[in-house]
Protein backbone atom coordinates (compact mmCIF):
# COMPACT_ATOMS: atom_id res chain seq x y z
CA UNK A 1 0.00 0.00 0.00
CA UNK A 2 1.28 3.66 -0.74
CA UNK A 3 1.62 5.98 2.14
CA UNK A 4 1.99 9.45 1.76
CA UNK A 5 4.05 11.73 3.59
CA UNK A 6 3.15 15.59 4.38
CA UNK A 7 5.95 17.12 2.24
CA UNK A 8 6.56 20.26 0.19
CA UNK A 9 6.34 20.41 -3.07
CA UNK A 10 8.93 18.38 -5.12
CA UNK A 11 11.21 20.42 -7.63
CA UNK A 12 10.74 21.03 -11.31
CA UNK A 13 14.27 18.59 -11.38
CA UNK A 14 12.32 15.44 -9.86
CA UNK A 15 9.80 15.90 -12.67
CA UNK A 16 11.99 16.75 -15.41
CA UNK A 17 14.43 13.53 -14.57
CA UNK A 18 11.27 11.28 -14.45
CA UNK A 19 9.80 12.56 -17.24
CA UNK A 20 12.85 11.32 -19.22
CA UNK A 21 12.86 8.00 -18.35
CA UNK A 22 9.07 7.27 -18.47
CA UNK A 23 9.30 8.77 -22.16
CA UNK A 24 11.81 6.17 -23.21
CA UNK A 25 9.63 3.47 -20.95
CA UNK A 26 6.50 4.38 -22.84
CA UNK A 27 8.78 4.50 -26.40
CA UNK A 28 9.64 1.09 -26.15
CA UNK A 29 6.19 -0.03 -26.00
CA UNK A 30 4.51 2.32 -28.30
CA UNK A 31 7.00 2.56 -30.78
CA UNK A 32 9.34 6.33 -31.72
CA UNK A 33 6.80 6.76 -34.81
CA UNK A 34 3.81 7.48 -31.98
CA UNK A 35 5.98 9.62 -29.64
CA UNK A 36 3.45 11.83 -29.18
CA UNK A 37 0.69 9.23 -27.31
CA UNK A 38 4.16 8.75 -24.98
CA UNK A 39 4.15 12.13 -24.23
CA UNK A 40 0.51 12.48 -23.41
CA UNK A 41 0.72 9.26 -21.07
CA UNK A 42 4.06 11.24 -19.23
CA UNK A 43 1.64 14.13 -18.86
CA UNK A 44 -1.65 12.13 -17.43
CA UNK A 45 0.67 10.66 -14.90
CA UNK A 46 2.23 13.93 -14.23
CA UNK A 47 -2.04 15.77 -13.54
CA UNK A 48 -3.02 12.45 -12.08
CA UNK A 49 -0.14 12.97 -9.66
CA UNK A 50 -0.94 16.97 -9.04
CA UNK A 51 -4.38 15.84 -8.14
CA UNK A 52 -3.96 13.33 -5.73
CA UNK A 53 -0.46 14.56 -4.00
CA UNK A 54 -2.65 17.50 -3.34
CA UNK A 55 -4.70 15.83 -1.47
CA UNK A 56 -3.06 12.90 0.36
CA UNK A 57 0.33 14.85 0.04
CA UNK A 58 3.50 12.99 -1.68
CA UNK A 59 4.13 9.14 -1.49
CA UNK A 60 7.02 7.85 0.29
CA UNK A 61 8.24 7.13 -3.09
CA UNK A 62 7.02 9.49 -5.48
CA UNK A 63 9.07 8.02 -8.39
CA UNK A 64 7.75 4.36 -8.21
CA UNK A 65 3.93 5.91 -7.79
CA UNK A 66 4.23 7.80 -11.40
CA UNK A 67 5.52 4.36 -13.15
CA UNK A 68 3.24 2.50 -11.83
CA UNK A 69 0.71 4.92 -12.81
CA UNK A 70 2.16 5.57 -16.24
CA UNK A 71 2.74 1.91 -16.55
CA UNK A 72 -0.81 1.19 -15.84
CA UNK A 73 -1.84 3.94 -17.99
CA UNK A 74 0.53 2.02 -20.98
CA UNK A 75 -1.82 -1.44 -21.01
CA UNK A 76 -4.78 0.48 -21.04
CA UNK A 77 -3.92 2.25 -23.83
CA UNK A 78 -2.65 -0.69 -25.61
CA UNK A 79 -5.70 -2.87 -24.89
CA UNK A 80 -8.02 -0.12 -26.40
CA UNK A 81 -6.28 0.74 -29.09
CA UNK A 82 -4.39 -2.27 -30.93
CA UNK A 83 -6.57 -3.18 -32.98
CA UNK A 84 -6.73 0.25 -34.60
CA UNK A 85 -2.83 0.86 -34.30
CA UNK A 86 0.58 -0.48 -34.80
CA UNK A 87 3.00 -0.32 -31.48
CA UNK A 88 6.85 -0.72 -31.44
CA UNK A 89 7.79 -2.98 -34.56
CA UNK A 90 10.22 -4.42 -32.55
CA UNK A 91 7.74 -6.11 -30.12
CA UNK A 92 5.06 -7.29 -33.32
CA UNK A 93 2.44 -9.25 -32.48
CA UNK A 94 3.87 -9.83 -28.40
CA UNK A 95 1.68 -6.75 -27.86
CA UNK A 96 -1.55 -8.23 -29.19
CA UNK A 97 -2.30 -10.87 -26.58
CA UNK A 98 -2.33 -10.82 -22.95
CA UNK A 99 -0.28 -13.87 -22.34
CA UNK A 100 2.59 -11.31 -23.68
CA UNK A 101 1.65 -7.89 -23.44
CA UNK A 102 2.05 -7.52 -18.96
CA UNK A 103 5.16 -8.80 -19.30
CA UNK A 104 6.45 -7.22 -21.71
CA UNK A 105 4.93 -3.69 -20.32
CA UNK A 106 6.44 -4.42 -17.01
CA UNK A 107 9.77 -4.95 -18.50
CA UNK A 108 10.03 -1.89 -19.73
CA UNK A 109 10.04 -0.29 -16.68
CA UNK A 110 12.86 -1.87 -15.25
CA UNK A 111 15.99 0.73 -14.75
CA UNK A 112 18.22 -1.17 -17.05
CA UNK A 113 15.84 -1.38 -19.91
CA UNK A 114 14.91 2.70 -19.13
CA UNK A 115 18.36 2.97 -19.22
CA UNK A 116 19.37 1.52 -22.15
CA UNK A 117 16.09 2.86 -24.27
CA UNK A 118 17.43 6.52 -22.99
CA UNK A 119 20.83 5.92 -24.96
CA UNK A 120 19.31 4.66 -27.40
CA UNK A 121 16.73 7.99 -27.63
CA UNK A 122 20.03 9.82 -27.31
CA UNK A 123 21.88 8.69 -30.00
CA UNK A 124 18.53 8.96 -32.26
CA UNK A 125 17.95 12.71 -31.38
CA UNK A 126 21.87 13.43 -32.40
CA UNK A 127 21.51 12.18 -35.82
CA UNK A 128 23.87 13.58 -38.06
CA UNK A 129 21.36 14.77 -40.60
CA UNK A 130 20.06 17.37 -38.06
CA UNK A 131 21.40 20.76 -37.20
CA UNK A 132 23.27 20.54 -34.01
CA UNK A 133 20.55 23.19 -32.33
CA UNK A 134 17.68 20.67 -33.26
CA UNK A 135 19.62 17.66 -31.83
CA UNK A 136 19.92 20.08 -28.68
CA UNK A 137 16.37 20.97 -28.31
CA UNK A 138 15.39 17.47 -28.88
CA UNK A 139 18.07 16.07 -26.28
CA UNK A 140 16.75 18.85 -23.35
CA UNK A 141 13.22 17.88 -24.22
CA UNK A 142 13.34 13.97 -24.84
CA UNK A 143 15.83 13.40 -22.31
CA UNK A 144 15.91 16.28 -20.00
CA UNK A 145 12.39 17.16 -19.52
CA UNK A 146 12.45 20.70 -20.44
CA UNK A 147 9.65 22.25 -22.25
CA UNK A 148 9.59 24.65 -25.18
CA UNK A 149 9.96 28.23 -23.03
CA UNK A 150 12.71 26.08 -21.03
CA UNK A 151 15.07 25.60 -24.09
CA UNK A 152 14.05 28.74 -25.42
CA UNK A 153 15.64 30.11 -22.19
CA UNK A 154 18.56 27.80 -22.45
CA UNK A 155 19.24 28.01 -25.87
CA UNK A 156 18.64 31.65 -26.37
CA UNK A 157 16.70 31.03 -29.35
CA UNK A 158 12.61 32.42 -29.94
CA UNK A 159 9.81 29.45 -28.50
CA UNK A 160 8.59 29.52 -31.91
CA UNK A 161 11.73 28.58 -33.24
CA UNK A 162 12.61 26.30 -30.66
CA UNK A 163 9.07 24.27 -31.17
CA UNK A 164 10.02 24.17 -35.19
CA UNK A 165 13.01 22.26 -34.24
CA UNK A 166 11.17 20.02 -32.07
CA UNK A 167 8.52 19.39 -34.33
CA UNK A 168 10.96 18.77 -37.28
CA UNK A 169 13.78 16.51 -35.31
CA UNK A 170 10.09 14.33 -33.90
CA UNK A 171 9.30 14.11 -37.74
CA UNK A 172 12.54 12.59 -38.24
CA UNK A 173 12.13 10.25 -35.52
CA UNK A 174 9.03 9.04 -36.41
CA UNK A 175 9.95 8.36 -40.03
CA UNK A 176 12.99 5.97 -38.53
CA UNK A 177 10.07 4.19 -36.74
CA UNK A 178 13.11 2.68 -34.63
CA UNK A 179 15.33 3.93 -31.99
CA UNK A 180 18.88 3.85 -33.09
CA UNK A 181 20.96 0.42 -32.53
CA UNK A 182 23.89 0.74 -30.64
CA UNK A 183 25.20 -2.28 -32.36
CA UNK A 184 25.15 -0.21 -35.80
CA UNK A 185 27.71 0.04 -38.33
CA UNK A 186 27.50 3.54 -37.84
CA UNK A 187 27.86 3.76 -33.81
CA UNK A 188 31.18 5.53 -33.63
CA UNK A 189 30.15 7.95 -35.86
CA UNK A 190 26.66 8.49 -33.90
CA UNK A 191 28.86 8.32 -30.48
CA UNK A 192 30.95 11.22 -32.09
CA UNK A 193 27.85 13.25 -32.35
CA UNK A 194 26.88 12.44 -29.13
CA UNK A 195 29.92 13.18 -27.67
CA UNK A 196 29.62 16.80 -29.11
CA UNK A 197 26.13 17.66 -28.36
CA UNK A 198 26.32 17.04 -24.48
CA UNK A 199 29.72 19.10 -24.64
CA UNK A 200 27.61 22.10 -25.74
CA UNK A 201 24.89 21.24 -23.71
CA UNK A 202 27.78 21.80 -20.99
CA UNK A 203 29.25 24.61 -22.01
CA UNK A 204 25.58 26.09 -22.18
CA UNK A 205 25.29 25.94 -18.52
CA UNK A 206 29.15 27.05 -17.98
CA UNK A 207 29.99 29.08 -20.31
CA UNK A 208 26.70 30.95 -21.54
CA UNK A 209 25.72 34.27 -22.55
CA UNK A 210 21.84 33.93 -20.81
CA UNK A 211 20.29 37.07 -19.79
CA UNK A 212 18.84 35.69 -16.67
CA UNK A 213 21.92 34.03 -14.99
CA UNK A 214 25.34 33.81 -16.44
CA UNK A 215 25.99 30.52 -14.60
CA UNK A 216 22.92 27.96 -15.37
CA UNK A 217 24.07 24.64 -13.43
CA UNK A 218 21.10 22.93 -14.40
CA UNK A 219 21.99 22.51 -18.11
CA UNK A 220 25.33 21.36 -16.48
CA UNK A 221 23.64 18.35 -14.12
CA UNK A 222 22.16 17.58 -16.77
CA UNK A 223 24.83 16.96 -19.38
CA UNK A 224 26.86 15.31 -16.28
CA UNK A 225 23.90 12.84 -16.07
CA UNK A 226 23.70 11.97 -19.60
CA UNK A 227 27.88 11.41 -20.06
CA UNK A 228 27.13 8.76 -16.97
CA UNK A 229 24.74 7.46 -19.03
CA UNK A 230 27.27 6.76 -21.94
CA UNK A 231 29.75 5.68 -18.78
CA UNK A 232 27.27 2.96 -17.14
CA UNK A 233 26.97 1.18 -21.04
CA UNK A 234 29.88 -0.69 -21.89
CA UNK A 235 29.21 -0.30 -25.42
CA UNK A 236 29.53 3.04 -24.98
CA UNK A 237 31.99 3.75 -22.04
CA UNK A 238 34.73 4.37 -24.71
CA UNK A 239 37.96 6.79 -23.78
CA UNK A 240 36.75 9.69 -25.43
CA UNK A 241 33.51 9.09 -23.24
CA UNK A 242 35.97 8.98 -20.02
CA UNK A 243 37.59 12.16 -21.26
CA UNK A 244 34.23 13.93 -21.96
CA UNK A 245 32.84 13.26 -18.17
CA UNK A 246 36.41 14.27 -16.87
CA UNK A 247 36.18 17.41 -18.34
CA UNK A 248 32.63 18.09 -17.42
CA UNK A 249 33.75 17.09 -13.53
CA UNK A 250 36.90 19.30 -13.49
CA UNK A 251 34.88 22.25 -15.01
CA UNK A 252 32.04 22.01 -12.75
CA UNK A 253 33.91 21.39 -9.35
CA UNK A 254 35.17 25.27 -9.90
CA UNK A 255 31.21 25.97 -10.46
CA UNK A 256 30.81 27.33 -7.20
CA UNK A 257 33.58 29.83 -7.80
CA UNK A 258 32.82 31.24 -11.03
CA UNK A 259 30.35 33.98 -9.19
CA UNK A 260 31.61 36.02 -6.13
CA UNK A 261 29.09 36.93 -2.87
CA UNK A 262 27.23 39.98 -5.05
CA UNK A 263 26.34 36.90 -7.67
CA UNK A 264 28.37 38.41 -10.41
CA UNK A 265 31.47 36.73 -12.67
CA UNK A 266 34.82 35.73 -11.17
CA UNK A 267 37.86 36.27 -13.14
CA UNK A 268 39.86 33.12 -12.10
CA UNK A 269 42.60 34.80 -10.74
CA UNK A 270 40.12 36.32 -8.37
CA UNK A 271 38.06 32.90 -7.24
CA UNK A 272 37.85 31.00 -3.79
CA UNK A 273 39.67 27.69 -4.61
CA UNK A 274 38.68 26.65 -1.43
CA UNK A 275 34.71 26.84 -2.82
CA UNK A 276 35.81 24.16 -5.43
CA UNK A 277 34.49 20.96 -5.42
CA UNK A 278 36.74 18.80 -4.28
CA UNK A 279 34.72 15.21 -4.66
CA UNK A 280 34.41 16.09 -8.55
CA UNK A 281 38.16 17.56 -9.08
CA UNK A 282 38.99 13.66 -7.47
CA UNK A 283 35.98 12.15 -10.01
CA UNK A 284 37.32 14.32 -12.44
CA UNK A 285 41.32 13.35 -12.09
CA UNK A 286 40.57 9.49 -11.83
CA UNK A 287 37.98 9.95 -15.13
CA UNK A 288 40.99 11.04 -17.14
CA UNK A 289 43.39 8.70 -15.58
CA UNK A 290 40.83 6.07 -16.92
CA UNK A 291 40.65 7.71 -20.14
CA UNK A 292 44.67 7.24 -20.87
CA UNK A 293 43.63 3.70 -20.62
CA UNK A 294 42.63 3.67 -24.70
CA UNK A 295 45.27 4.22 -27.68
CA UNK A 296 43.22 7.70 -29.17
CA UNK A 297 43.70 11.06 -27.48
CA UNK A 298 40.58 13.60 -28.43
CA UNK A 299 40.30 17.13 -28.15
CA UNK A 300 38.14 15.73 -24.98
CA UNK A 301 41.39 14.21 -23.43
CA UNK A 302 43.26 17.94 -23.95
CA UNK A 303 40.79 20.28 -22.71
CA UNK A 304 40.31 17.52 -19.83
CA UNK A 305 44.11 17.69 -18.72
CA UNK A 306 44.52 21.58 -19.10
CA UNK A 307 41.38 21.53 -16.62
CA UNK A 308 42.88 19.56 -14.52
CA UNK A 309 46.38 21.43 -14.23
CA UNK A 310 43.92 24.29 -13.35
CA UNK A 311 42.41 21.87 -10.87
CA UNK A 312 45.78 20.75 -9.22
CA UNK A 313 47.34 24.73 -8.80
CA UNK A 314 46.61 26.32 -5.37
CA UNK A 315 46.60 29.64 -7.01
CA UNK A 316 47.28 31.35 -10.48
CA UNK A 317 50.62 32.41 -9.88
CA UNK A 318 51.23 28.76 -8.95
CA UNK A 319 49.71 27.30 -12.18
CA UNK A 320 51.84 25.33 -14.55
CA UNK A 321 51.82 27.85 -17.26
CA UNK A 322 54.32 25.35 -19.39
CA UNK A 323 52.34 22.28 -19.20
CA UNK A 324 49.09 24.55 -20.39
CA UNK A 325 50.62 26.29 -23.51
CA UNK A 326 52.07 22.61 -24.39
CA UNK A 327 48.40 21.06 -24.20
CA UNK A 328 46.93 23.84 -26.27
CA UNK A 329 50.01 23.75 -28.72
CA UNK A 330 48.53 19.48 -28.99
CA UNK A 331 44.87 20.96 -29.01
CA UNK A 332 45.29 23.83 -31.50
CA UNK A 333 46.89 21.12 -34.11
CA UNK A 334 44.30 18.52 -33.91
CA UNK A 335 41.10 21.04 -33.35
CA UNK A 336 42.47 24.72 -34.82
CA UNK A 337 39.93 26.88 -33.88
CA UNK A 338 39.76 31.03 -33.01
CA UNK A 339 38.60 30.55 -29.78
CA UNK A 340 41.37 28.14 -28.38
CA UNK A 341 44.19 30.33 -30.52
CA UNK A 342 42.89 32.80 -27.45
CA UNK A 343 43.14 30.58 -24.63
CA UNK A 344 46.70 30.02 -25.74
CA UNK A 345 47.71 33.52 -25.95
CA UNK A 346 46.21 33.97 -22.46
CA UNK A 347 48.36 31.59 -21.42
CA UNK A 348 51.04 32.50 -22.89
CA UNK A 349 50.74 35.77 -21.45
CA UNK A 350 50.80 34.14 -18.39
CA UNK A 351 53.65 32.53 -18.98
CA UNK A 352 56.22 34.89 -21.07
CA UNK A 353 54.47 37.90 -20.13
CA UNK A 354 51.91 40.47 -21.14
CA UNK A 355 54.14 41.43 -24.30
CA UNK A 356 54.46 37.55 -25.74
CA UNK A 357 50.49 37.04 -24.84
CA UNK A 358 49.50 40.33 -27.34
CA UNK A 359 51.76 38.87 -29.94
CA UNK A 360 50.19 35.78 -29.98
CA UNK A 361 46.82 37.30 -29.70
CA UNK A 362 47.27 39.44 -32.45
CA UNK A 363 48.77 36.34 -34.47
CA UNK A 364 45.05 34.34 -34.28
CA UNK A 365 44.35 33.25 -37.52
CA UNK A 366 40.73 33.73 -38.11
CA UNK A 367 40.28 36.33 -35.71
CA UNK A 368 37.35 37.76 -37.52
CA UNK A 369 35.19 34.92 -36.35
CA UNK A 370 35.82 36.04 -33.03
CA UNK A 371 34.33 40.07 -33.47
CA UNK A 372 31.27 39.14 -31.88
CA UNK A 373 32.95 37.65 -28.99
CA UNK A 374 33.23 40.28 -25.60
CA UNK A 375 36.50 38.49 -24.02
CA UNK A 376 38.09 38.76 -26.90
CA UNK A 377 38.87 42.33 -26.50
CA UNK A 378 38.73 41.93 -22.94
CA UNK A 379 41.90 39.75 -23.24
CA UNK A 380 43.71 42.73 -24.85
CA UNK A 381 42.65 44.82 -22.20
CA UNK A 382 43.78 42.80 -19.67
CA UNK A 383 47.32 42.26 -21.62
CA UNK A 384 47.35 45.70 -22.44
CA UNK A 385 46.95 46.70 -18.50
CA UNK A 386 49.29 44.46 -17.13
CA UNK A 387 51.38 45.89 -19.72
CA UNK A 388 50.66 49.43 -18.49
CA UNK A 389 49.11 50.93 -21.37
CA UNK A 390 45.95 52.38 -19.37
CA UNK A 391 44.33 54.24 -22.90
CA UNK A 392 44.51 51.01 -24.76
CA UNK A 393 43.57 48.61 -22.47
CA UNK A 394 40.21 51.61 -21.79
CA UNK A 395 39.23 51.69 -25.41
CA UNK A 396 39.51 47.14 -25.28
CA UNK A 397 37.57 47.09 -22.33
CA UNK A 398 34.85 49.60 -23.76
CA UNK A 399 34.85 47.58 -27.12
CA UNK A 400 34.28 44.56 -24.89
CA UNK A 401 31.36 46.61 -22.97
CA UNK A 402 29.61 47.02 -26.40
CA UNK A 403 29.66 43.31 -27.20
CA UNK A 404 28.41 42.28 -23.35
CA UNK A 405 25.68 39.57 -23.78
CA UNK A 406 24.09 39.99 -20.18
CA UNK A 407 24.23 41.85 -17.23
CA UNK A 408 26.38 39.76 -15.28
CA UNK A 409 29.30 40.17 -18.10
CA UNK A 410 28.20 44.18 -18.48
CA UNK A 411 29.39 44.38 -14.36
CA UNK A 412 32.60 42.11 -15.03
CA UNK A 413 33.54 44.46 -17.38
CA UNK A 414 32.53 47.34 -16.15
CA UNK A 415 34.99 46.29 -12.80
CA UNK A 416 37.66 45.73 -15.38
CA UNK A 417 37.09 49.07 -16.68
CA UNK A 418 37.30 50.94 -13.72
CA UNK A 419 41.10 49.43 -13.22
CA UNK A 420 42.04 51.67 -16.08
CA UNK A 421 41.21 54.93 -14.54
Amino acid sequence: MTTYAREPALSAHFFRREAAGLVAALTRIFGVHILALAEDVVHDAFCRAMEVWKVHGVPDNPAAWLMATARNRALDVVRRQRTARTFAPELGRLLETEWTLAPLVEEAFQQGVIRDEQLRMMFSCCHPGLRVEAQLALVLNLLCGFGAAEIAGALLSGRAAVEKRLSRGKRSLARARVLFDLGAAEFAERLSTVHRALYLLFGEGYHGASSAAPVRAELCEEALRLTALLRAHPVTATPATDALAALMCLHAARLPGRLDGAGDLAALGDQDRSRWDRRLVDEGLALLARSAKGGEVSTYHLEAAIAAVHARAPSLEATDWHAIVALYDRLLALSPSPVVALNRAVAIGQRDGAERGLAATRAIADAERLSGYPFYPAALGELELRRGDRAAARAHFHHALSLARNGAERRFLEKRLACCE
